[in-house]
């Protein structure tokens, strides 16, 4: 007979992930008008109920498996891949007017909002603009929307950048790391409240390894590799 002991955490984690630490304020905020409302009609209660238990799941942070191997670049956040293609990087952290591969991952309301470090190194510039709030899935938004910009220096690269966007629903950024960092690939790094998308900017050398449209686990999924890891894999 098998045993449940080993079991028992991931179910617990699935059915009841840990709440990130953003969220608290929130889910209180939400339970005490629950209360309130039940105390005013017991329906609007249980609607309050409902809103209370999504708050929860917006904000879950689920424990990921990272990826191990040189050369790895992982998905910042869950979604689906929107974009891969050529751009500029943001001009806030001073990279001049070359473009880099932008891989843009769009999350929506249903996809846990925690924003991962894609590689290991150290945070040398983090840039925030205030901007406008256009529909996170459309291109124009990396330039003109509200953003939080990173730039990573990790062994095998010297700019590596991620891009907190945020969206049409989307209208608070949250970010936990600082400059001088150090950070470990799958860290959390913040989060978007409520939704958006994540833009990563690969320096040469680094080549994407998603397509459009596949889905992303932040702190799982491979995103781009060094070419010689790639090399090393085939």
């Amino acid at each position: 007979m098998a045993s449940s002991e080993g079991s028992d955490p991931d179910f617990k984690s699935f059915v009841l992930p840990p709440l990130h630490p953003a969220g608290v304020p929130f889910l209180v905020a939400f339970a005490v008008g629950t209360l309130i409302l039940f105390w005013i009609w017991t329906p609007l209660g249980w609607i309050g109920a409902g809103l209370t238990a999504w708050c929860a799941y917006f904000f879950r942070n689920p424990d990921r498996v990272t990826p191990s191997g040189d050369g790895l670049v992982i998905s910042p956040a869950d979604g689906r891949v929107q974009s891969i293609g050529p751009q500029v990087p943001p001009k806030e952290l001073g990279l001049g007017s070359d473009t880099m591969t932008r891989i843009s991952v769009f999350m929506n309301v249903f996809n846990v909002h925690v924003n991962r470090i894609p590689m290991a190194g150290v945070i040398r510039d983090i840039q925030y603009r205030p901007g406008l709030f256009l529909n996170a899935t459309l291109d124009k938004a990396s330039v003109d929307n509200e953003r939080n910009a990173m730039l990573i220096e990790t062994e095998a690269c010297k700019n590596l950048v991620v891009v907190q966007i945020a969206g049409l629903v989307a209208r608070r950024i949250f970010c936990e790391i600082a400059v001088g960092d150090t950070v470990a690939t799958g860290q959390p790094l913040g989060l978007i409240r409520f939704g958006s998308r994540l833009d990563v900017y690969l320096p040469p050398g680094f080549h994407p390894d998603v397509q459009l449209g596949q889905t992303m686990i932040a702190g799982e999924t491979v995103l781009a590799r060094a070419y010689s890891a790639a090399s090393e894999d085939t």
